[in-house]
């Protein structure tokens, strides 16, 4: 009796432990199944979510024209900038001109008190007057003692005195005759006309203020039309330009704002300097322009486009629908049939603005992808927009449509360069 009853507490342990450890299986069991259904419900919506159709923005490749243009940055020189100062000293008594006016070439635009240059220039002609009239009683004398010479009724000294005296009054005259017209030029410059047609900026002086001969401003004269623009072209664009310039072409040349969004004016290239300049490798050209709507204003900056040539009947893209990759620029090709995008290798050209030029590649009517092409790999399907607008003669503009993605870079070369051509397998 006394052994059973020793024998029954380690079995009741053992009984405990085993269901522990089953309890515990089970927990983890349950853990891993519970994870593994997890995983696989994950997987099934990144799979769904990743074939799922993206909606894109689409253009169509056309036939158009690409200019051939390069870009600069300009500056707006007037032609004829003039400060003018007073020729003479004396006080202001009047000032017909308004701020801002235009005015033309000898128009009035300061009057100086004239009066005490008419009272020199009347004293400097009574002058004249006397010395005229002294040189002609020497005169008389001298005709009257060449007579009574040749009758041997007067030294020959004499007549040589009245020889010299004669001589000294017509340089007296001659003195006089200059002292008159240095008096009446001042006179004149009592009058400050502009010296060019222009635009008057803001008034420097005022009326009754004592100006000083070359020292005061009185107003500054900016000729407004034609208007000219200095802008520097870099020296491995030069050929370009001296080749046409040299064969007489005309080169037209266009002005924009600063965001390279609205047109000021239309002009020609006139004229370029005569050196490079060694630290910024670039040679200056100036370009001019009418003005007649004083569109363009001194020092101001535009944004210049010089248009070289102009390819006429180029398979062009929408610039945005271009990617490039480790293999080249490729683009996105949209079979309309199945709605799905394959990758196509393409040889770009010119460029200009929104359009880029196709050598090889596409073809026209291509439908591409100009938006959201960031979503996509070769055979992904896609959600077309509306298709009105993208027939056969559409401009190919891409639309933005869904949560497609906006980043594209653009083929290489820039303006005017071809882009970089393709060759080797599509980028994955």
């Amino acid at each position: 009796m006394q052994s059973t009853v020793n024998q029954e507490p380690p079995r009741s342990r053992k009984i405990w432990w085993l269901l522990g450890a089953l309890v515990v299986v089970g927990v983890l069991t349950t853990v891993v199944v519970l994870r593994q259904r997890s995983s696989r419900e994950s997987e099934t919506a990144a799979r769904s979510q990743f074939n799922a159709p993206t909606t894109v923005g689409i253009g169509r490749v056309t036939v158009g024209d690409v200019p051939i243009t390069i870009d600069a940055l300009g500056t707006v020189t007037p032609l004829a900038t003039v400060t003018v100062h007073p020729q003479v000293t004396g006080p202001l008594v009047r000032i017909p001109f308004t701020e801002g006016q235009i005015v033309k070439a000898g128009e009035l635009l300061a009057q100086i008190d004239p009066r005490p240059f008419q009272a020199a220039l009347d004293q400097a002609l009574g002058a004249q007057k006397r010395d005229e009239a002294l040189l002609a009683n020497a005169r008389v004398d001298l005709n009257r003692y060449k007579t009574l010479l040749s009758q041997n009724s007067v030294a020959e000294q004499t007549y040589a005195t009245q020889v010299a005296s004669v001589a000294q009054d017509e340089a007296t005259v001659a003195t006089d005759k200059a002292a008159v017209e240095a008096a009446q030029l001042n006179l004149e410059y009592c009058r400050i006309t502009s010296p060019v047609t222009g635009m008057v900026g803001l008034r420097q002086v005022d009326i009754g203020n004592l100006v000083t001969a070359n020292t005061s401003t009185i107003v500054v004269v900016t000729q407004m039309q034609p208007m000219s623009v200095l802008f520097p072209v870099p020296e491995d664009n030069l050929g370009s330009i001296m080749q046409r310039m040299s064969h007489g072409q005309k080169l037209l040349v266009d002005a924009f704002d600063r965001t390279f969004t609205s047109k000021l004016a239309t002009g020609y290239l006139s004229n370029n300097d005569d050196e490079v300049d060694p630290t910024t490798g670039t040679l200056k050209f100036r370009a001019m322009f009418d003005n007649k709507s004083n569109e363009l204003f001194p020092d101001q900056f535009v944004n210049v486009r010089v248009l070289l040539d102009t390819l006429s009947g180029q398979v062009v893209v929408p610039g945005a629908a271009v990617l490039n990759g480790a293999s080249g620029s490729y683009v996105y090709l949209i079979d309309p049939a199945t709605s799905t995008v394959s990758m196509r290798l393409v040889s770009t050209g010119p460029s200009s603005g929104d359009k880029v030029s196709v050598r090889s590649g596409l073809k026209v009517g291509d439908i591409v992808v100009t938006d959201g092409a960031d979503q996509l790999r070769d055979g992904a399907r896609v959600v077309l927009p509306n298709a009105a607008g993208y027939g056969a003669g559409a401009a190919g503009q891409g639309q933005r449509r869904g949560s497609g993605g906006q980043h594209r870079r653009r083929p290489e070369g820039g303006a005017g360069a071809g882009g970089a051509p393709g060759g080797g397998p599509p980028p994955g």
